[in-house]
């Protein structure tokens, strides 16, 4: 709720076009299937998140906050956006996506497009990804995805077709992206582990709130504390599993 009224990092200070939340179950692994909700209130506007949020327990969470940056208002355009045991969220855009629609929107396999419930190109980038083999390769598929929106785009006359930062989950397993062609993408970070942060700061009580294993990948930082946030660099990916983080650099397919 906090970034949805004030994201000093962000393109939109305020992000009050709705938003959306998505959680695994208890005992979740790769191959469970989430839950989401999603509203056209402001995150800060709305009871019934609030509610959830002292009802619902998981092991993973997606959430995401909209500033709607021309696509309408919708609940059907709010991320995070799912596909079987899979979710996905975007912070970015594609540009000069008018332009691109149908070409990327005809690249998605047939048997997707009837589950295109919305008009965003986040969702369209999700079910590339689907199409290019997001369940077999997740890092393989994202850069397949990538490069297919930077040709379609310059075959347009777009200079920098892609930009943005996605997050994608099994159930398992984060993959976290951050990317744009001009090299300039917006902001990404990760937690550092818990057990670290209690060295740094031991007298800080909420942290016994916490668990051993705790995490969390924001588009910017939840808290001014030096050393609790890691910036992922331009051009990475970084890759949250049951061993914690690692990076590995990023590049469209070839």
């Amino acid at each position: 709720m906090a970034q949805s009224l004030d994201s000093p990092l962000g393109a939109e200070t305020v992000n009050g076009d709705g938003f959306g939340i998505g959680w695994y179950p208890t005992g979740a692994v790769a191959g469970s299937i989430p839950s989401v909700f999603h509203s056209i209130e402001p995150a800060w506007n709305d009871e019934n998140v609030r509610e959830l949020s002292r009802s619902i327990h998981s092991p993973l969470f997606f959430s995401h906050v909209r500033a709607a940056g021309g696509p309408p208002i919708q609940r059907t355009n709010c991320h995070p956006f799912r596909w079987e045991n899979w979710l996905f969220m975007h912070n970015g855009f594609l540009g000069e996506y008018a332009k691109v629609k149908r070409d990327l929107t005809f690249a998605i396999d047939p048997s997707l497009y009837p589950h295109l419930m919305g008009t965003t190109d986040s969702e369209v980038m999700f079910h590339l990804a689907i199409t290019f083999g997001l369940v077999d390769d997740p890092v393989k598929a994202l850069s397949a995805m990538v490069e297919h929106i930077e040709r379609v785009g310059r075959e347009h006359g777009i200079l920098f077709p892609m930009q943005g930062t996605i997050a994608v989950a099994d159930g398992a397993t984060i993959w976290a992206l951050r990317y744009s062609s001009q090299g300039r993408s917006r902001t990404l970070f990760h937690s550092v582990d818990i057990p670290t942060i209690r060295e740094m700061y031991p007298d800080a009580e909420r942290l016994a709130t916490f668990g051993e294993h705790a995490h969390v990948v924001v588009s910017e930082p939840l808290n001014d504390l030096p050393g609790v946030f890691v910036e992922v660099p331009e051009a990475t990916i970084a890759i949250l599993d049951k061993e914690g983080y690692h990076h590995e650099p990023f590049r469209a397919a070839a």
